[in-house]
């Protein structure tokens, strides 16, 4: 109930006519922390809508869940209590299959193959997303998804029984497939959670190991290219309907321009964020054969499982991605 005056003053902004209105504010919540190279890569894009768009839309931006929670983000724009927003996409695969292919493990290991997936991902995504209302502007990888531990990991039976940091459906089935016991935390919650014992283990990408100063609390990664999961930037599209045509344009622009940028950007973090690891005393190994085939036996069966979850349209996905 507390979001309601800001939802019916959202839909009686909408119902004005354009000249009535000297300029639409719009707020955009994200997930993650100014200075991670998404953030600086949405905040590019909202400076560049904000020059092109004149005076007809002004975004301001709330990093690091200050204004709304990331499990909430998506549901926020959907109903009109914000217009734009930030989630992972992987967040949304309890409500569609087809939201989990970028994070099935193993099936897209490399940034080349990361863009076939999503060429073939993004047309589904986009009629999703229409059901709700809503519309995608732009999706940008994270680096390839590695493990991080306290203790050497040597093969999967050496993980069996540690808690491990999920963040969306395919991480706690990696965690029960391990032997590990899946705990939700957020990327802003990281740190907290390994130093007071709730996690022991995580995968994740070396950018989100450098924003969390892995190193004050764990040991060892694993550098392991699991999968490439990404984020996407989503508007209502009542909202970006009720804008002039020239402000749609400045924004669809700007779009196209930060997810070429960001997908240059994440290539580039992963080189830039694996040596701040080791220079920061992080154990950067690549995994022995026994682990590297054991996850990739989960992987297998994960890929499996996705593609009955998924059904036809899963079908459809793999055969235009060449799977």
């Amino acid at each position: 109930m507390k979001h309601l005056p800001n939802a019916v003053f959202f839909a009686a902004a909408l119902a004005l006519p354009a000249s009535a209105m000297a300029q639409t504010a719009w707020d955009m919540p994200t997930p993650y922390a100014e200075g991670n190279f998404h953030e600086e890569n949405i905040a590019a894009f909202v400076a560049d809508v904000n020059e092109k768009a004149g005076d007809a839309v002004s975004i301001t931006l709330h990093p690091n869940q200050s204004l709304i929670k990331h499990p909430d983000i998506k549901n926020s724009v959907r109903d009109g209590i914000v217009p734009i927003g930030v989630v992972l996409v992987s967040r949304l695969e309890n409500e569609n299959a087809i939201y989990g292919a970028d994070s099935v493990p193993f099936l897209a290991t490399s940034y080349e193959d990361a863009k076939r997936l999503y060429d073939a991902q993004k047309p589904m995504m986009e009629e999703a997303l229409a059901k709700d209302g809503l519309k995608l502007l732009f999706s940008v990888p994270w680096p390839p998804q590695g493990l991080y531990t306290k203790d050497e990991v040597n093969a999967i039976a050496d993980l069996s029984g540690k808690s491990f940091r999920a963040y969306n459906k395919s991480t706690e089935e990696i965690a029960k497939g391990a032997g590990m016991v899946p705990t939700q935390i957020e990327a802003s919650d990281i740190p907290t959670a390994f130093s007071t014992g709730r996690v022991e283990a995580m995968m994740t990408s070396p950018s989100t190991g450098v924003d969390s100063k892995a190193w004050d609390f764990l040991s060892n990664y694993y550098v392991l290219n699991a999968w490439l999961p990404r984020n996407m930037v989503i508007v209502n599209q009542a909202a970006f309907d009720a804008l002039p045509a020239e402000a749609q344009t400045a924004i669809t622009e700007a779009a196209a321009a930060a997810e070429t940028r960001g997908w240059e950007a994440s290539e580039e973090e992963t080189k830039n964020a694996t040596q701040t690891l080791k220079d920061n005393g992080i154990n950067v190994v690549e995994p022995s054969e026994e682990l590297n085939s054991g996850f990739k036996e989960i992987g297998e069966k994960m890929t499996e499982a996705w593609k009955q979850s998924a059904g036809e349209d899963g079908e459809k996905l793999l055969k235009a991605y060449g799977q």
